[in-house]
């Protein structure tokens, strides 16, 4: 395969891991969203403005899996909570094994009826090529 189809490809799945994760955020099983991520992961939530969060630091897997069934209790995701992650204007660069994406999100709730826009950013991520596929090393969810 070419350099530049293998580029284009990349691009392509790791649009689709944002895809997956963000479903899996809002109706997938807790094991299955956090196999999208590496073993040292780390999420940033840098700005928790108008969300039942705190501004905060999760380091790995087991720490991303318990924040995920913390944030499933609370009602803030998860199945029957009537919420939705979208994801848009996805930008890629490749480098080898390793590539960076920054997307803007939109986090709605009452998604059963008249949707309420709660939040608004930007994903600035880090990926890593593994066996397995690409896999998010590094999120920074900011407002800016």
């Amino acid at each position: 395969m070419s350099a530049d189809l293998r580029t284009i490809g990349d691009r392509q799945d790791i649009a689709m891991l944002l895809a997956r994760i963000a479903h899996l955020a809002d109706a997938g099983d807790p094991e299955e969203h956090i196999a999208c991520f590496t073993p040292d992961a780390i999420w940033d939530l840098t700005d928790a403005t108008d969300l039942p969060m705190d501004v905060q630091t999760i380091r790995g897997r087991d720490a991303l899996l318990a924040g995920v069934h913390d944030r499933r209790a609370s009602g803030i995701q998860g199945p029957g909570t009537h919420t939705r992650h979208d994801i848009s204007s996805i930008a890629v660069e490749i480098d080898e094994d390793r590539a960076s994406a920054r997307s803007y999100f939109r986090y709605y709730r009452r998604t059963d009826g008249a949707p309420t826009l709660a939040a608004m950013g930007v994903y600035a991520d880090t990926f890593v090529r593994t066996a397995a596929g690409w896999r998010l090393h590094h999120r920074v969810i900011s407002r800016g």
